[in-house]
């Protein structure tokens, strides 16, 4: 299949993305708003000639922050437009650069030819710089067509996904070529874009941006001081942070387990995706529940704090002793290990890891990451964190020394998106 094709059967299926908005409004009812940006009709008024940064979602949003940050500041003179396709990653940026004049935000269009042409004639970057693996063939392309150098930043690229994009040679070759610096996590994923089509001088092995996590020691006090006000200081506390559809049933009946041996244990329960919110508040039917939304607080009859906020995951991971991380008990492939490692937590994950694999297996050799296949296993590793604080304390200082030991990715991206804008940082 080619990008001709693709376009057709894009243009084919726009009733099937009608209907899919419609469908995702029902839950979520801010998909039903802000339609014609996807279109790229109605866009909000854009300063042109500055940086564009496409961000997918709330993950991509939060790992590019830093980033867009270090941006702002060596380039005072050029405003940035950041893009993302969800009303949660929308949100998100909206509150992580409330404050910043220079900040301009939309949704990206649908990757159409004449959608992608009219948002790139109205903003003018001088760069784009997409986040991870979100590879769109016409908005690259029209890139292309306008000299635009296009980046893609903090990449992955799974043995699945190759495989998977290897399927549309025609499309996806033709789309590597385009781009101007592919900089990859790994030297293994480098390997797997110049296989599919990437010219091997664009691709360079910056490594994972998010191990540059610097953590705000407010944040640390923060945490303690209302785990104080629960009068939680000794009680334990664990986090199971971003779930999926089939991960809270586990976790909570690992939760049960652990109440079995210890009655005072605290679960934090923070599903993905805010649509869940509610799903998983019936779920935790028969625990005494509080929603973190209600602002109302934890105290000693309470077992499950339900996360149902946005933009606080990292202040929850502070509260908690102990972190499972989600997407890893399903074949999801898992969500950023590092962010609890960075507040030096001890982390439990499932099997499925493919999105992590790099990362998990240092982190597994250093000691710092425990496996787990079931609830059974879950509780298991939970309960021993608690009777084993040594070990819960040796674990979280070797994710640590592994995220310190990484650092340095985000300089190396900064540099080498400084060569495609000819501005020395």
């Amino acid at each position: 299949m080619n990008r001709t094709l693709y376009t057709l059967l894009f243009h084919l299926g726009l009733p099937l993305v009608a209907v899919r908005l419609w469908l995702r409004s029902r839950k979520a009812p801010a998909y039903a708003k802000r339609i014609g940006e996807r279109f790229a009709f109605g866009l909000p008024a854009l300063q042109p000639g500055g940086i564009w940064v496409h961000a997918v979602s709330v993950g991509e949003s939060i790992a590019a922050a830093p980033m867009i940050r270090e941006l702002l500041k060596s380039y005072p003179q050029l405003p940035i437009t950041i893009t993302c396709m969800t009303p949660t990653g929308s949100e998100r940026i909206k509150v992580m650069f409330a404050d910043e004049p220079r900040i301009q935000h939309c949704y990206l269009p649908y990757d159409l030819p004449w959608a992608a042409g009219r948002f790139l004639d109205k903003a003018r970057p001088v760069l784009g710089v997409i986040m991870e693996t979100e590879l769109w063939p016409n908005h690259i392309h029209q890139c292309a067509k306008r000299g635009i150098p296009v980046a893609l930043a903090n990449a992955r690229l799974s043995e699945r996904s190759a495989r998977g994009y290897a399927r549309f040679a025609k499309l996806t070759q033709p789309m590597l070529a385009e781009m101007s610096l592919i900089a990859v996590q790994t030297e293994t994923e480098a390997q797997r874009f110049r296989q599919l089509g990437a010219r091997p001088e664009c691709v360079q092995v910056t490594g994972s941006i998010k191990f540059d996590l610097n953590i705000d020691r407010q944040l640390l006090e923060r945490a303690a001081q209302l785990r104080g006000q629960w009068q939680a200081t000794a009680r334990p506390v664990w986090i199971a942070a971003s779930t999926h559809e089939g991960e809270d049933e586990i976790v909570l009946a690992a939760h049960r387990q652990v109440l079995a041996v210890h009655s005072d244990a605290l679960l934090i329960l923070v599903p993905r995706h805010p649509e869940r919110f509610d799903r998983v508040h019936e779920l935790c039917q028969g625990l005494n529940t509080v929603r973190r939304s209600t602002g109302a607080p934890v105290n000693a009859e309470h077992s499950v704090l339900l996360g149902d906020t946005m933009g606080e995951l990292l202040f929850l991971y502070a509260l908690a002793d102990s972190a499972f991380v989600g997407g890893s008990l399903v074949p999801t492939g898992g969500h950023n290990l590092l962010e609890p490692a960075a507040l030096s937590k001890p982390v439990i994950c499932g099997p499925h890891l493919f999105n992590f694999l790099e990362i998990a297996a240092m982190m597994r050799d250093a000691g710092a990451l425990v496996e787990i296949d079931d609830a059974s296993g879950l509780a298991v590793a939970v309960q021993r964190l608690i009777e084993l604080p040594q070990d819960a304390q040796r674990m979280g200082a070797a994710g640590l020394v592994v995220m310190k030991a990484n650092q340095g990715a985000l300089q190396r991206l900064l540099s080498a998106l400084a060569q495609l804008l000819r501005v020395p940082l």
